[in-house]
């Protein structure tokens, strides 16, 4: 960790990132500010039609990541699959749509079915279920295993101790997750707009590439109000569906009666299926609330079946543009702009721990007695969240000029939200029986927050801390497609000019960074606890 804040101290030293640099920027940014108002909306059909198609992506990416990623799921975790190979199997395609970005998914996606919707949707769906499997199957082997050998010693066959026993406990997981991989897939679909998928994304790139700030600073700012709504309005629902929880079902339908009536030997109220409760009310709504949003966004974004079918069978002609890799007679440039990367994230998550660890602190409830307080920085947390890295990243380019700071500056701003909000949750989720334990012994609150409650969640702090690290990794890298430094840059240019074979040699330089920032993070895990 030593070696780390080091690190972390020499990137921001390197990358020229000082209070000279902000203060030079200063001048840039009044005028950015003067160029921007009046903001210039589009008409309210045209606004309308953006948002319903950006959320019709997203919702259809996220919808096909659960699809994909419930089976796999299945598949990896140990309680639901046998032996090693078919776990080990099924753990690979999670591994390998975490580690590739959705940028050169999508980028691969476009040159296959051609701009639009199609393309982004897929790299979107395939990329989360890197995140969206792993979380499945991390979840399907934290459950009670008693439902599933209550099955099996009922005489259920495998596949239905799987499909009778594990829906009814991990339904609720499965939906949160969902719903938070649809928050950052709002935020994801702002950037492939500047590689050609529709949606807001798209005219906010259409706007800026004309330097036309004022309609493209609008449409950002629906994009933020988007967001936080959308962080708002999921969160409620997944703070709901945690909290509730199940009961034993009784009673049954007229069906039931209708149907046992007069069996031999069965009595004449027997009930087989759950009861219209409310909490199965509210399944059925939700589903078919589910179908409705499914049917809509397919009409919405009129994917064509023809050029999905005809960009399949062109398959190997596009892998074969990828493929063999290299680097274009540029590996020296290559190499240089990859160590601003991995520079760019260093810094940024050095300077996001150093603003966030305290936010994050003083929006505890379990350390800050004050509900306004509390409230207050919670607050913050939330607006800060809701801010795409993309938009951010736009505005410090324009103010900063070209290069590392502005991907820099945005990715700290975007840690800021995240990180703070995961140091607020790990100390209200330790142990308040050890800090009671210290304050009946008569220490000072200052004692019992160093010696207990910081005590206990400092393996979070670092687990976080390295996530944090793994994914700021992957952002500087699709930030530089705006122009905010590093490799990223390099790699919209290759697709650009058709140097796909560069863009291969360039993801197996960022696979090969980020598997081993997280074997380092698994190691420092371990360690640690």
């Amino acid at each position: 960790m030593i070696v780390l804040v080091v690190a972390g101290v020499w990137s921001v030293d390197s990358l020229g990132i000082n209070l000279a640099t902000i203060a030079r920027s200063l001048d840039n940014g009044v005028a950015f500010i003067q160029r921007m108002f009046p903001l210039d909306f589009p008409p309210v059909a045209e606004t309308v039609s953006l948002i319903f198609e950006t959320l019709a992506i997203v919702f259809l990416a996220t919808f096909l990541a659960v699809v994909l990623s419930v089976p796999l799921a299945l598949a990896a975790a140990k309680a639901t699959t046998r032996g090693r190979l078919s776990q080990g199997t099924a753990r690979t395609p999670i591994v390998l749509a975490r580690a590739v970005p959705d940028l050169v998914l999508a980028i691969v996606f476009l040159r296959m079915f051609g701009l639009g919707a199609t393309a982004g949707i897929l790299a979107m769906g395939i990329h989360s279920v890197g995140m969206v499997g792993k979380l499945y199957a991390d979840a399907i082997e934290e459950l009670d295993d008693g439902p599933r050998e209550s099955i099996e010693s009922a005489g259920g066959s495998r596949g239905q101790q799987i499909f009778s026993a594990i829906p009814q406990v991990l339904l609720p997981q499965i939906v949160a997750t969902a719903l938070h991989r649809f928050d950052i897939n709002l935020r994801t679909s702002v950037l492939l707009g500047y590689v050609g998928v529709g949606g807001i994304g798209l005219a906010i790139a259409d706007a800026l590439r004309t330097l036309d700030y004022q309609r493209g600073m609008a449409l950002a700012l629906l994009v933020l109000i988007l967001c936080i709504a959308v962080e708002l309005l999921s969160g409620a629902i997944r703070a709901a569906i945690m909290k509730r929880s199940g009961g034993a079902v009784v009673g049954g339908t007229w069906s039931d009666r209708l149907f046992n009536r007069g069996a031999a030997g069965l009595s004449g109220d027997l009930r087989l299926t759950p009861p219209w409760t409310a909490a199965r009310v509210r399944r059925f709504m939700s589903g078919g609330a589910i179908v409705v949003l499914l049917v809509a966004s397919l009409w919405r974004v009129d994917i064509s079946m023809g050029a999905l079918w005809d960009g399949l069978l062109a398959l190997p002609d596009t892998l074969g543009l990828f493929l063999p890799p290299s680097t274009g007679g540029a590996l020296g440039t290559l190499v240089e702009q990859l160590l601003v990367t991995v520079q760019i994230a260093l810094a940024a998550t050095f300077i996001g721990a150093v603003l966030a660890i305290p936010i994050g602190i003083l929006a505890a409830n379990n350390v800050v007695a004050n509900k306004a307080v509390r409230s207050f920085f919670r607050m913050l947390i939330v607006v800060v969240r809701g801010i795409p890295e993309l938009i951010l990243a736009i505005i410090f380019v324009v103010v900063s000029g070209l290069g590392a700071v502005a991907g820099t500056l945005a990715l700290a701003v975007g840690a800021v939200g995240l990180l703070s909000k995961l140091v607020a949750d790990s100390l209200e989720e330790t142990d308040t029986d050890v800090q009671d334990a210290l304050r009946t012994a008569g220490a000072s609150e200052i004692q019992v927050f160093f010696g207990a409650t910081l005590r206990q969640s400092a393996p979070a702090f670092i687990a976080h801390t390295m996530y944090l690290l793994d994914s700021n990794i992957r952002s500087a890298t699709l930030l530089g497609v705006v122009g905010a430094g590093g490799i990223g840059f390099l790699l919209l240019n290759a697709s650009r000019v058709n140097q796909f074979d560069v863009v291969t040699t360039i993801l197996i330089l960022m696979v090969a960074v980020v598997l081993a920032v997280e074997a380092l993070s698994m190691w420092l895990r371990k360690v640690v606890r």
